[in-house]
């Protein structure tokens, strides 16, 4: 445990750093005051000091202060997030350089949808972008053309939205170059990878052009218009360019004019999180062409998403993206990147491309782990120091792959310990997002915002986003964040660590609680974590039914779940749950696991002809062990302590478990 690195972080679990966040906090207001005072010092008072006793003011300050009593009273009904004893969801005690920096930034009300009414949080948000870039192994100097971008978004939801968003505008631009040019007759000659006339290509090779081929072809095109039409004949070309994107025309018509082409697929482990869906949903892709990808360990196996791009291929289905996941929020899982990327590759040598996304919501941050302040990153066995398991070398290869993807979503909210919400996109290359540019008269001046330079271009950052206003303060609160403990290995690799090393002690400790049980009630770890989420199942000795097994776990829960009709101090600890679907895990992977408990296997099925006889999931506790604090001390052997005192009550107090 680095509790002297530790010990200024947090606000801290009793309080302990209450005196620097309180002298902070009141500094900051003060010099906000200041600040107020001094912008027109010669302007008149608005609020007379004679108001502040008349009796209507009185009034509606002591109203004030009573709601605000009523609402600090409720809120010590909240979950204690920040507490060691509380190993549940994605969530944990606030960073106060992040906590401070909302604070004091929320006085000054910034709205980072352009420059004119953000021009300090702005700056702050685009360098956020290019702190988060640099620790994924993404190009993040502002002088690099072909660098990255990236920003927050409200959380990993909207960051996932924002993928598609801008992969299927990338994609489709193509397929509107050439319809644009039958349309106006102005043939775009020598262009794409094979330098011919775009009218040559064949829908399914636009398409399946690469990125870089895509904006090369962009540029190629823009500048035969420049050169080889007057303004005003390159003005009705762009306008017919934009009249035949999918933007215009809407999905269905876009391929009711295409009829050889089918609708793009996008692929997903079938540990994706429920966003995906809802994106294919909003983004008008529809649900159906959502490629749900099987797993092993609940992680994505690379070779069924080899035989689904094959049969995708065969079949002439594009595809828009394949999408891996950084810590599943289920099961902390990290799928094979590395692999992925190699089947990129490997397909693209056969004129079939796609975007690969990474949904990092969860373990994007565990990258600075790996991260060295240079911007290297560390070898396995320099990671691996003071861990027994961390991290594995496909855990490692993963890490190193991030560089090569091709955009990624991480949430500052979660492993990054600031406040919700502040979710991030982050693209490899920035020029992707001329794709999808916006523009709003009364927001978006083009004259203020056509400069070259990465500061200069993104300063209108609404016309480049899919979220219209958005709170200045996150930005802030990351900006500073980052700064104040840097995104590797010497600072917030540090507190991943902790959480790590917290994570493989109450791993180990699985097995004092399998011994104290023994004879009593089976105790399994579904699967092996990869970083610092880990989940337990439990199933009473004698029972070999899976629906008798959900309804005592669910009791057992019930003494960890949280009961706002109840003091949060009557919890001896807080946990979360989830559950295993039957139809997401293989047959040998189902065998594997019933045995462990001692389920009979036709109880755990696929479609369950009776829910009183069969289940279709498995309910299971999972822990999320994001408390750096977790790690110090007995808190792993506690907790499990704690749950074996709530597996045996469960036991003596149901009849149903009586053998």
């Amino acid at each position: 445990m680095d509790r002297e690195f530790l010990s200024p972080l947090f606000l801290g679990a009793y309080g302990e750093n209450d005196e620097v966040l309180e002298k902070l906090v009141v500094e900051f207001l003060r010099d906000h005051v200041y600040w107020r005072r001094n912008f027109h010092p010669d302007d008149i008072p608005r609020v007379s000091t004679a108001s502040q006793y008349s009796p209507q003011y009185l009034d509606f300050v002591a109203r004030m202060k009573q709601e605000l009593h009523g609402l600090s009273a409720k809120l010590k009904r909240s979950v204690p997030f920040f507490h060691p004893r509380y190993l549940g969801h994605m969530a944990s005690d606030l960073l106060l350089p992040g906590l401070i920096a909302q604070l004091v930034t929320t006085l000054y009300n910034p709205n980072n949808i352009s420059y004119e009414a953000a021009p300090v949080t702005v700056d702050m948000e685009l360098s956020v972008g290019l702190q988060l870039a640099r620790m994924l192994g993404f190009s993040a100097e502002e002088t690099d053309p072909e660098g990255a971008f990236g920003h927050l978004t409200s959380g990993g939801t909207v960051a996932n939205y924002e993928s598609l968003w801008v992969a299927r505008s990338l994609r489709f631009y193509p397929l509107a170059l050439k319809a644009a040019s039958e349309r106006t007759g102005f043939a775009f000659e020598g262009v794409g990878p094979e330098g011919k006339a775009i009218a040559e290509y064949s829908d399914w090779e636009l398409f399946n052009l690469s990125a870089d081929e895509i904006v090369a072809l962009r540029q190629n095109c823009l500048a035969q218009l420049k050169n080889g039409l007057t303004a005003e004949g390159a003005d009705a070309v762009r306008i017919a360019i934009a009249g035949e994107r999918v933007e215009a025309l809407g999905l269905a018509e876009f391929f009711h004019k295409r009829p050889g082409l089918h609708s793009p697929v996008v692929m997903v482990p079938v540990t994706a999180h429920y966003s995906w869906e809802k994106a294919m949903k909003l983004l008008g892709l529809g649900s159906h062409q959502l490629i749900a990808i099987p797993c092993k360990d609940m992680r994505l196996d690379p070779d069924a998403l080899d035989a689904q791009i094959r049969h995708c291929a065969h079949h002439g289905i594009p595809i828009l993206a394949v999408v891996g996941v950084l810590g599943s929020t289920e099961f902390g899982t990290l799928d094979p990147l590395h692999q992925i990327i190699a089947i990129r590759e490997r397909w693209a040598a056969e004129g079939v491309h796609f975007q690969v996304h990474v949904d990092a919501a969860w373990g994007g941050y565990l990258v600075s782990a790996f991260r060295e302040p240079d911007g290297s990153l560390a070898p396995r066995q320099a990671v691996a120091e003071g861990h027994r398991y961390f991290p594995s070398e496909r855990v490692h290869a993963t890490m190193a792959a991030l560089a090569q993807v091709d955009s990624v979503t991480i949430d500052p909210h979660k492993l990054g310990y600031l406040p919700y919400g502040a979710g991030a996109y982050v693209c490899r290359d920035r020029r992707w997002m001329d794709f999808v540019s916006q523009t709003a008269a009364y927001v978006f001046d083009p004259t203020r915002y056509s400069a070259k330079s990465f500061r200069d271009k993104f300063k209108g950052l609404g016309q480049f986003i899919l979220e219209g206003s958005k709170a200045g303060a996150a930005a802030a609160a990351a900006y500073v964040t980052h700064r104040v403990i840097p995104l590797d290995r010497s600072g917030f690799g540090r507190i991943v660590d902790e959480t790590v090393v917290a994570t493989e002690r109450l791993h180990d400790a699985v097995a004092g609680l399998q011994k104290r049980l023994a004879g009593k009630a089976r105790v399994a770890i579904p699967f092996e974590p990869d970083c610092n989420l880990i989940c337990l199942a439990i199933n009473p000795v004698g029972n070999f039914s899976a629906v008798r097994a959900n309804r005592f776990m669910r009791a057992v829960f019930e003494h960890l779940a949280v009961d706002t009709n109840r003091p949060v101090q009557s919890k001896e600890f807080f946990g979360s749950y989830t559950s295993v679907p039957r139809a997401i895990l293989s047959d040998a992977e189902a065998t594997r696991l019933c045995t462990e408990l001692g389920l009979a296997s036709e109880t755990w099925a696929l479609s369950p002809r009776d829910p009183l006889v069969q289940a279709d999931a498995l309910f299971i506790l999972r822990h999320t062990l994001m408390n750096p604090w977790l790690a110090e001390g007995d808190v792993a052997e506690a907790y499990l302590d704690y749950l074996a005192k709530c597996v045996l009550a469960e036991l003596e107090d149901s009849e149903e478990f009586q053998y």
